[in-house]
């Protein structure tokens, strides 16, 4: 690993600071759209709309990369990402925050893209899986750390708006001062849903319920957190304690998944977080107890979706890897784009609980669906699985690709 941080530290710290910047502008616009006066609801459509400008930029950036080249798309997005950071404090209303989150979200999208591409580029075949799994903690690192900075300001001021505009900008000098020669680029073509369905259904199902929790908890809790009255420093904590926990758990769990039915371990994990969010709604726990709901439900749901995606390529050829791992993630941001939508009515219908009611329901019809699952094929052995791999919900189909190709790379396809 200390040979790998030596080779990608510009790139590493680069997405480092990307993410900071990133998980703050997340978090601050449900705390400052509070402030502001906006309702749940429109709160959520703001919310939506990051998730929605990602998917159209996993369509539409590929194509643009290969037409002006990684430099121009990268070095274009990323000024794009700075300045939409500092006009949200400019306009606050809940359409000008809507334009600019789709905005942010199609920028980050081919951010990452282009990154993930260059990691790929600069590894070889001994330290890829190493770089790669450098690469996802480092986005939740970030994250986590950009919470902290919420702290530093006035969420009704300017400078916590600035800060992630600064940051980003400051993202790109490492990594375009040391980026390797521009890598080929070639655009991943989806797997037809059916063909993709037929071979792993607990897959497709799962992803796209696991887009609707992942949408709520990244971009829902502050605009909640805000509702039930907690600080800006109690809201921080809570959300980095969700990725805090993914982080901690996502290996202990993996090292299982490599030895266990994966669909088991899907049924397990879903119940542990339907049960989480059940048992807030009756208790109704102090900053303490969220803060640990917080923590169990990002320990549960981040490996919940790494093994969905493992799972899904246990039963496919190693050439159908990118085409399947792009027809997932479009599946997955079509449940992220509805997740914040019907969080926010139903947290406008029943009050602050709709949050956990919704996270609940789908992770409870997770849960019938993979023991339903499990007695519809039989259970893979140890040997007939791939490797589990670590992936953030932020990855996009060529770390996908890539992580998930490593892991599988020294096992026979499997049609079973």
């Amino acid at each position: 690993m200390i040979s790998v941080l030596r080779t990608t530290w510009p790139l590493l710290l680069g997405i480092l600071l990307l993410m900071v910047g990133n998980g703050m502008q997340g978090t601050l616009l449900g705390i400052r759209g509070d402030i502001e006066g906006i309702p749940t609801f429109l709160m959520s459509l703001v919310m939506s709309a990051y998730f929605g400008g990602f998917l159209l930029g996993s369509l539409l950036v590929p194509d643009l990369i290969k037409h002006v080249g990684h430099v121009r798309v990268f070095a274009a997005l990323g000024s794009l990402i700075s300045a939409g950071l500092v006009l949200f404090a400019v306009e606050p209303h809940w359409i000008s925050w809507s334009l600019l989150r789709f905005l942010i979200g199609f920028c980050f999208c081919g951010v990452y893209v282009t990154a993930e591409s260059w990691l790929n580029a600069g590894s070889t075949n001994e330290n890829r899986g190493q770089s790669l799994s450098a690469y996802m903690i480092v986005q939740l690192l970030g994250i986590v750390v950009a919470q902290a900075l919420l702290n530093v300001g006035d969420p009704a001021g300017y400078l916590l708006f600035i800060i992630p505009s600064v940051l980003v900008s400051l993202a790109f000098t490492p990594i375009l001062l040391s980026a390797q020669p521009a890598p080929q680029f070639e655009t991943i073509k989806r797997m037809s849903f059916g063909r993709l369905y037929r071979a792993s259904p607990l897959g497709c199902v799962g992803i796209f319920l696991m887009g609707g929790v992942f949408a709520a908890l990244s971009g829902m809790s502050s605009v909640w957190g805000a509702m039930i009255g907690l600080s800006v420093a109690q809201i921080s904590l809570f959300v980095a304690a969700i990725y805090a926990g993914g982080l901690v758990l996502q290996y202990p769990i993996g090292w299982i998944s490599d030895r266990y039915d994966r669909r088991k371990l899907v049924l397990i994990l879903s119940a542990i977080g339907g049960l989480c969010g059940l048992m807030v709604i009756a208790a109704q726990p102090g900053t303490v107890g969220l803060i640990i709901a917080g923590a169990v439900m990002g320990g549960v749901a981040n490996p919940i979706y790494a093994l969905l995606l493992a799972y899904t390529n246990d039963y496919l050829d190693q050439s159908d890897m990118a085409s399947a791992s792009a027809g997932l993630l479009f599946i997955y941001g079509i449940g992220s784009m509805g997740g914040p939508v019907i969080t926010g009515w139903l947290m406008g219908a029943i009050g602050p609980d709709g949050y956990w009611v919704y996270m609940g329901v789908l992770l409870a019809a997770l849960t019938a669906y993979a023991a339903w699952r499990t007695t519809q094929r039989r259970a893979l052995t140890p040997d007939e699985q791939g490797s589990f791999a670590i992936i953030t919900p932020s990855a996009t189909p060529v770390a996908v690709e890539i992580v998930l190709d490593e892991a599988q790379s020294d096992n026979a396809p499997n049609t079973a």
